[in-house]
């Protein structure tokens, strides 16, 4: 299986067998890629994870495409007009099986942004030893293969994150969620990681794969 990246938070897991899509937001270039997707799965309902319109459009377009994630993202994509029929709401401590991969749902809570606004429900994935914490630094306590780490926004800090990476003691480091940094930002997140959390940080242009069996060691 590979790892896909496609901007922002938003990547793919793919193999002959199937294509799961993760995070299609509005900061993402995720056209091509949900077109052949076989799943989506989405961690929370904010416009960077989730572009309502987008989606909606492809599952009108295609029946057989079906999304998942926690209740504020079903009911996002129903009032803008989805097909009940293909969303599907999830809850943390699920295990489901999506064409034949296990699909694990963890934490259940977006990190705080501010203590002003209200706490946003956000799923983490764990996927064929992928985890991808949404907005989150939730660490699963279990084997990770590839940790995609968040590493900017308005809810984070980098010590932040460099404790998640060290808790889920991953293999690599994928950074994401780097839409509002500039190239001398990601390189400056890049070397502060890859100095610190104790694992090597793999960043992935959009478009570009890391297959996971040359993740591991």
């Amino acid at each position: 299986m590979k790892v896909h990246a496609w901007g922002h938070a938003c990547v793919s897991l793919e193999d002959d067998r199937v294509c799961i899509v993760l995070d299609p937001g509005v900061w993402s270039d995720a056209a091509d890629v949900l077109g052949r997707a076989s799943v989506v799965l989405v961690t929370h309902d904010h416009a960077d994870h989730l572009d309502v319109e987008r989606l909606c459009s492809v599952l009108h377009e295609r029946p057989e495409l079906h999304v998942w994630g926690p209740a504020s993202v079903r009911d996002a994509l129903l009032a803008a007009g989805a097909p009940s029929n293909q969303v599907t709401e999830l809850v943390a401590g699920e295990r489901v099986d999506l064409d034949g991969v296990e699909v694990r749902t963890v934490g259940g809570t977006h990190a705080v942004v501010h203590p002003d606004l209200p706490l946003a429900a956000n799923l983490g994935y764990l996927v064929a030893g992928v985890y991808h914490p949404g907005d989150s630094v939730f660490a699963p306590g279990e084997p990770i293969e590839v940790l995609l780490t968040p590493v900017a926004g308005p809810w984070l800090l980098l010590a932040d994150a460099i404790d998640m990476v060290r808790a889920c003691s991953p293999q690599v480091v994928v950074p994401i969620h780097d839409a509002i940094l500039s190239a001398n930002g990601q390189g400056l997140v890049d070397r502060v990681l890859g100095g610190l959390c104790g694992a090597p940080v793999r960043r992935l242009a959009p478009g570009e794969s890391l297959d996971l069996h040359e993740a591991t060691p």
